[in-house]
């Protein structure tokens, strides 16, 4: 019987556990809301971009238009794309803190 239990009670805490790593973080920029998974995927193109503006100064304003024209962008950034003011709000995103996002302590950071 003591067995019985302590196995219930150790799945019900593998169960818990699970359900807090299922809690998704998300990130809002003005009446969006992105994944925080995308917004890392949107800092890594923007950072592989600033390569090419360090290069090329000229290219600083078209960085996010390319950033949205690249196929890893993840989807759910393409209604942004299409807004005007995009890429002030691209910029935003691409600076957020995620370390600081990851534990809900940034204003923009929900679902901690």
């Amino acid at each position: 019987m003591k067995t019985i239990l302590s196995s219930a009670l150790v799945l019900l805490a593998l169960h818990l556990v699970s359900e807090a790593h299922a809690v998704q973080v998300k990130v809002q920029e003005g009446d969006f809301v992105f994944s925080l998974e995308s917004v890392k995927k949107l800092q890594e193109l923007t950072e592989s971009s600033s390569v090419n503006r360090k290069q090329n100064p000229h290219l600083a304003s078209t960085s996010f238009a390319s950033v949205c024209a690249n196929p890893s962008l993840p989807q759910e950034f393409m209604p942004l794309c299409m807004q005007r003011g995009a890429s002030m709000s691209l910029s935003r995103l691409a600076t957020v803190p995620i370390d600081i996002c990851e534990i809900c302590a940034f204003v923009a950071c929900t679902g901690c």
